[in-house]
C-alpha cells in the first residue's frame, strides 16, 4: 500500500499509528516534497469513486489563500486536476492506495472495513 500523507499533520500521524498497529505493509511518501502527479491523482479519483472536489485539502491554508471555496466551482475539471497536481498541500490526506481502493482522509472506521 501506499499511504501518502504530510509528516506533521495530527490526522496523518492517527493514520500511521494506526496502519502500524494494523500489521499492514505500506510506503510512505511525503505530499508536500513528492506531491501526486495529475495522471495519480485522476486514477485515485476513478477508483474511489469519490468526487473531486474531495481530494482538496479544505481547510487547509493554500485552499483558503487562494480562494478556492468560491473559485473552484468555475474550474473545469483538467484545470482542477492540473491545480491539485501543482501542489501537494491543496491536496486531502492522508491518502491509502491499496490493490483496488483509495481512501481519502481518515476515518477509522471505513479504514478498517476496506483494509482488514
Amino acid at each position: 500500500m501506499l499511504f501518502v500523507c504530510y509528516p506533521k499533520c495530527s490526522t496523518c500521524k492517527k493514520a500511521e499509528e494506526w496502519l502500524k498497529a494494523s500489521g499492514k505493509s505500506y510506503t510512505v511518501r511525503d505530499i508536500k516534497t513528492d506531491n501526486p502527479t495529475e495522471e495519480e491523482l485522476r486514477s485515485w479519483q476513478e477508483t474511489s469513486s469519490l468526487p473531486l472536489k474531495r481530494f482538496f485539502n479544505t481547510s487547509g491554508l493554500q485552499y483558503k489563500a487562494r480562494g478556492l471555496s468560491a473559485g473552484l466551482s468555475e474550474m473545469s475539471e483538467d484545470e482542477q486536476f492540473r491545480l491539485l497536481a501543482s501542489d501537494g498541500m491543496l491536496v486531502k490526506r492522508p491518502i491509502l492506495v491499496g490493490e483496488g481502493f483509495v481512501l481519502v482522509g481518515f476515518k477509522q472506521a471505513r479504514w478498517e472495513d476496506v483494509v482488514l
